[in-house]
């Protein structure tokens, strides 16, 4: 049975993008050994989308509110590198991660799956 999820960012810098999870968005971890950190994330959900180009996978993280995240994370010096643009589906942004990534948030305007009850 599936328990979870496990998300790999693949970067030119993980040393100095783990140090941004735990200590820029506060994701609590683990070590699991080597100072190789495992982090903690907020609820998932796993959607499929149709596409006519090559598959693949992308991840973003969710905000309630993408504003004040936004300037929250400004605040604590991170780049944004995509202004909040409005979508048919909610409002989505970028941050740029220390080692260049770029990470997409956004803040559904839709149902999501948080919204089923136990």
């Amino acid at each position: 049975m599936v328990i979870g999820a496990h998300v790999i960012l693949y970067t030119r810098d993980a040393e100095a993008d783990r140090a941004f999870l735990r200590d820029v968005l506060g994701f609590e971890h683990v070590d699991a050994g080597g100072g190789w950190l495992i982090f903690k994330l907020p609820p998932a959900e796993v959607a499929t989308h149709p596409t006519e180009g090559e598959p693949g996978v992308e991840l973003y993280l969710m905000c309630d509110d993408l504003a004040q995240t936004l300037l929250d994370l400004e605040d604590k010096g991170v780049q944004v590198t995509r202004a909040i643009e409005e979508q048919r589906w909610g409002l989505i942004a970028a941050i740029r991660l220390p080692s260049g990534t770029e990470l997409p948030l956004y803040e559904p305007r839709h149902p999501t799956a948080h919204d089923i009850s136990p």
